[in-house]
């Protein structure tokens, strides 16, 4: 928890220093929007080539269980935050001891276990699809029975873009006693939850920040599109009707006011084809749908997470433009054959609208995020056409 209530909260002004659990490139793009405005910013990741080495003023390189390194991260800042949800809770305690903590290690141990989420979820009245808690072969058997047939299944902990997932009963060539062995395979054998399979119109998620001081800003919901799992392109504002769009905001403003955040929070939320919103995951930290708020709102995401956990006026979430973004992976680097080539940066940027945003990763590998292109448009599907275009030539 924070050692600063919300009670006693004093803004943290810049020239103040932030630190980040976490320097990849969510944690380098809070870093560039903070020196922005004029703060400094330490950062504590495991690996030294990190993504946000190259624009903070500090790097501790140290893992996210090491309490007595992220102690001294603390040490020297005015306020902690976070880019990922690994963080141990040894090591939110011992930076709480020199500085706010903002998410709080409270909030932060319900989101990083997928079965306490969940159950959380459950327990405080948010709508969530049918779901078993599995710690051994035999349940996640059981749980694919009583769930139907059709479910995906998750690791409890750790596990992102695909990884720690496994799926069963959507190959009618498939038998079903081998994909439940390989799904628990993918769980690594361990804890998870089983997610029974929802008539999908379409993901979206929603952001919200919420100050020490108690103010909330809601941003308009952004439409996403995963493939293989992972996501696609994203594209703000989200198609949806005003009475569903107001609804997930709703959800999403509860949760924050229900977990009593201090920093930002995106909601991933399923809409069913029946007309349902159902809350799929929590992330107490910036997200991957949410870049093209740095094009299409009045504030992006990153500096509203500076704002929110500095204490300071959260800034207006307005739609100025539709904005859309389409993730690189390293698959982008490679040809058919696996060799490193070169991107034609220079016909993506020459579509009218698109930028270009890298990481500063060196190391291209399949799946891996190395960076992702932004387009605005008249419309979310004019920015879609245009940032989906511009990767084609790539």
């Amino acid at each position: 928890m924070s050692t600063t209530s919300s009670s006693v909260a004093k803004p943290i002004l810049p020239g103040a220093t932030i630190g980040i659990f976490g320097g990849g490139q969510l944690g380098r793009m809070t870093a560039m929007a903070a020196r922005a405005m004029g703060y400094r910013i330490l950062v504590l990741d495991p690996d030294p080539a990190c993504a946000a080495r190259f624009v903070v003023d500090g790097c501790i390189e140290a893992g996210w269980d090491d309490s007595r390194e992220a102690a001294n991260l603390a040490r020297g800042c005015d306020v902690v935050t976070l880019e990922i949800e690994q963080i141990s809770m040894a090591s939110m305690e011992a930076a709480a001891s020199f500085a706010p903590v903002r998410p709080g290690g409270a909030m932060l141990g319900v989101i990083q276990d997928r079965i306490e989420q969940k159950d959380w979820l459950q327990r405080n009245g948010f709508p969530v699809g049918e779901y078993r808690a599995v710690r051994s072969l035999e349940q996640l058997r059981e749980a694919v029975n009583a769930l139907g047939g059709k479910v995906f299944c998750k690791s409890a902990t750790g596990g992102y873009d695909g990884r720690g997932q496994g799926k069963v009963g959507f190959n009618p060539d498939a038998k079903a006693e081998a994909e439940i062995q390989g799904a628990w395979e993918a769980l690594g054998e361990r804890a998870g939850v089983v997610e029974k399979a929802v008539s999908l119109e379409r993901e979206i998620s929603v952001l919200v920040a919420r100050a020490p001081n108690g103010e909330v800003k809601v941003f308009p919901a952004a439409w996403n599109h995963h493939e293989e799992q992972i996501l696609a392109w994203s594209v703000m504002p989200a198609p949806l009707s005003s009475a569903m769009e107001a609804e997930a905001r709703r959800i999403a403003e509860e949760i924050a006011d229900t977990f009593q955040l201090e920093g930002i929070l995106a909601v991933e939320l399923f809409c069913t084809t029946d007309g349902k919103l159902l809350v799929n995951e929590l992330a107490p930290r910036p997200h991957n749908s949410y870049h093209a708020s740095e094009r299409a709102c009045v504030t992006s995401q990153f500096e509203q997470l500076v704002r929110a956990v500095c204490d300071l006026p959260l800034g207006e979430v307005d739609i100025v433009q539709p904005a859309a973004i389409a993730n690189l992976l390293g698959d982008v680097w490679l040809d058919a054959d696996g060799k490193l080539r070169e991107p034609r940066f220079d016909a993506a940027l020459a579509v009218p609208g698109v930028r270009l945003h890298l990481y500063e990763k060196h190391l291209p590998r399949k799946g891996r995020k190395m960076g992702h292109l932004s387009a605005v448009g008249a419309s979310a599907d004019e920015a879609i056409e245009l940032v989906l275009r511009a990767k084609s030539l790539l």
